[in-house]
């Protein structure tokens, strides 16, 4: 009854193409992106998160709010127990999810995956829209960015080639020059290995990464359900011995984690850079 009382605005959603009947700060926000959750708790919201997925607590220390679901299975009865004014929620592979919460009528709102280091910004900036923190939604962004200054600044005067090969699941990925991977690799120094591509994810050419002989070879992989063992891999491949490369693993773990899009990748940027100067 007390929101229903309360002044609502109107938000346009361009992603679901529907309009939204927001309170000006959100109280029971449910976050179904780790990223954004940690956005929100860097804002000073999180006393106003409601809901997460069971990924947001790696990135959130001491994280108590109600788990929902993970990345594409969601608890539509807890949700609706929760009763959100706000539901986060982001296009790609979740989209289907989004648009069936939105259709039973939860207030969601989608944004889109970020395919630069600036749209990570952007949808942190709009996330704090939504909620009505504005100003520290300025306040974080502007920090990200002038400590991303800073470690191009501190970049080694050699950048090596960084080959990057992600697991989603069991499927194998590497990046092209439309995904935020490829700024935050070269944020800490890298120059990553199919920059060129018009993509953001694709399978690589094992054959070519093998010819092209990156002096970095930085494999993600998560731990929990698909663990993979980098060093026997490359000796699998026939990659070690055949080419002098240093091998860099990363994981789940808040700021070892390639593919998180939170305020930690700053910390991600920071460690990839001390590694890589390591090498050089």
């Amino acid at each position: 009854m007390q929101a229903a009382a309360e002044t609502l605005r109107q938000v346009h959603c361009p992603i679901l193409g529907r309009t939204l009947a927001l309170p000006e700060r959100p109280q029971r926000i449910v976050s179904l992106l780790s990223g954004l959750t940690e956005g929100l708790y860097a804002f000073g919201a999180g006393e106003r998160v409601a809901g997460v997925t069971r990924y947001c607590g790696r990135y959130v220390s001491g994280l108590t709010a109600p788990v929902v679901g993970d990345y594409l299975r969601i608890d539509e009865e807890l949700l609706r127990r929760i009763n959100p004014d706000l539901v986060l929620a982001t296009d790609g592979v979740q989209l289907g999810v989004a648009r069936r919460l939105a259709a039973a009528g939860f207030p969601v709102y989608v944004l889109p995956l970020p395919n630069s280091f600036g749209g990570l910004l952007d949808n942190l900036r709009l996330t704090g829209a939504l909620c009505g923190e504005m100003m520290a939604a300025l306040e974080l962004t502007r920090r990200m960015a002038q400590v991303a200054a800073e470690l191009r600044v501190a970049s080694p005067r050699r950048r090596p080639r960084v080959y990057v090969e992600l697991w989603f699941g069991r499927h194998l990925r590497t990046i092209g020059g439309l995904t935020f991977i490829h700024d935050l690799v070269e944020m800490a120094g890298g120059t990553p290995l199919f920059a060129d591509h018009a993509q953001a994810y694709f399978k690589p050419d094992l054959t070519a990464v093998a010819a092209a002989q990156p002096e970095v070879v930085l494999i993600f992989s998560e731990a929990d359900d698909h663990p993979v063992d980098a060093g026997q891999l490359c000796a699998a491949r026939g990659w070690t011995g055949a080419w002098d490369f240093r091998l860099i693993e990363a994981g789940i773990q808040r700021g070892r984690n390639l593919i998180h899009d939170g305020p930690s990748l700053i910390e991600t940027a920071q460690w990839l850079q001390g590694r890589l100067t390591d090498k050089c």
